[in-house]
């Protein structure tokens, strides 16, 4: 029998959460209902109340009445949910969490939520799931519902809506895949990856597979990087090949790609063998307002349209020599284990000979300033090929396997 937890306001959404555990157990599985409600009492008995979940995060349910508001009693239910989740969690009690709510409701769920490991459902049905969700899913495996009504007391068809989350996460829960290396793997592989790398990272995967290693292959646009860093936290990842470098550059110059101050510091203090290659750091992504117009900024840059609303100017010597800086002061912490590797000919499709952005005097520039500035604990090596040849791609791919393998 699978748990499913529940977390809702009962003291707000007494009536919605009885009809989602009822639904769990009528369908077989076994509801958990923790209360994170403050401000009145619950509608319905909880499993876990929130004055249990007060105290694990470090205060009490009376404190936290006289809070003022629900939100200055947020962070302390959200830190006593978090921790009796991963508790139960870890002890295999608890196989999925099912949460509700508006714009609040679903703030804290969410919060609550990211703090769960990869792989774990985590379902919200929130009335905010129809606009941006990326400021409550972050970089984790989140499922959002749209509510299209108000999650305000029971009728026709919130009962409908209820019960396809309630479905949706038991249904998650009961599923037996696995995310963790599968019978016979070496270990799994991170790599990240841009469009204008695409065909060497088909190469890699094909490499990397014929070696005995899966590959888990992180679109590197900001959520991507990130996301593939935390799981280098939870211990997911046996070795990484950062191929793509864009959410450096466009975090230097505010693009679309940008990850943020803790990219590229994870994997050196951890010991995870790397090997990084500055793919795409030679241009930045910009959203357009207007199709295929050039910003007033960029009309002395090279420049392509990686679609018809997202310019890729090519970054002068001055702004790659920022890159650059910028690249290897991360790299600071790595001692060993850690290999940068240039590709003289070009670091994407675009700027290889006869690529829009080719500017091989420029190249130069960007490869002295990480020469220059590269860390002793970073095994710094040229080839000279294109990111994308073959020949690249296959010692990129022999270098990380011969880390991991070594004694």
């Amino acid at each position: 029998m699978k748990t499913v937890a529940i977390l809702a306001t009962l003291d707000t959404k007494g009536d919605e959460a009885a009809f989602l555990r009822d639904e769990i157990n009528r369908s077989g599985g076994r509801a958990l209902l923790l209360d994170l409600g403050v401000v009145g009492e619950p509608a319905i008995p909880a499993d876990i109340t929130n004055a249990q979940i007060a105290l694990a995060g470090g205060s009490t349910i009376e404190k936290l009445r006289g809070a003022g508001t629900r939100a200055d009693a947020t962070p302390a239910i959200a830190a006593g949910a978090r921790k009796i989740l991963l508790e139960r969690v870890a002890g295999g009690e608890v196989h999925a969490v099912l949460g509700l709510g508006g714009t609040q409701g679903t703030s804290l769920c969410a919060e609550i939520m990211r703090a769960l490991p990869y792989g774990l459902p985590k379902v919200i049905l929130s009335t905010s799931a129809s606009g941006d969700t990326a400021p409550f899913v972050g970089i984790k495996d989140i499922t959002m519902m749209f509510a299209v009504a108000d999650i305000l007391g029971l009728n026709p068809f919130m009962r409908k809506m209820l019960a396809n989350a309630a479905g949706a996460a038991l249904g998650m829960a009961q599923n037996e895949w696995s995310h963790l290396p599968g019978k016979g793997s070496k270990g799994t592989i991170a790599m990240t990856n841009l469009g204008v790398l695409t065909q060497g990272a088909m190469q890699a995967i094909k490499l990397f597979h014929e070696a005995g290693y899966e590959v888990i292959t992180f679109h590197a646009i900001g959520a991507g990087g990130l996301a593939m860093e935390q799981m280098m936290r939870e211990g997911l990842i046996t070795g990484v090949f950062d191929y793509a470098m864009g959410e450096i550059a466009d975090w230097v110059f505010q693009g679309l790609r940008a990850a943020d101050e803790t990219r590229l510091t994870v994997a050196g203090p951890l010991g995870i063998p790397q090997v990084i290659c500055p793919g795409g750091a030679e241009h930045i992504g910009l959203l357009l307002r207007k199709p295929n117009e050039v910003p007033e900024a960029y009309k002395d840059h090279l420049h392509v349209f990686h679609s018809p609303i997202v310019f890729a100017p090519r970054l002068n010597d001055g702004e790659l020599t920022r890159v650059a800086h910028e690249i290897t002061k991360r790299l600071a912490s790595s001692t060993g284990k850690t290999v940068f590797l240039i590709p003289l000919r070009g670091v994407s499709r675009y700027s290889v000979k006869g690529g829009p952005l080719e500017n091989p005097e420029s190249d130069r520039v960007f490869f002295e300033a990480l020469r220059s500035t590269m860390p002793p604990g970073v095994d710094l090596r040229e080839l000279d090929a294109g990111a994308e040849d073959p020949g690249f791609v296959g010692a990129a791919v022999r270098t990380l396997i011969g880390m991991i393998e070594s004694p």
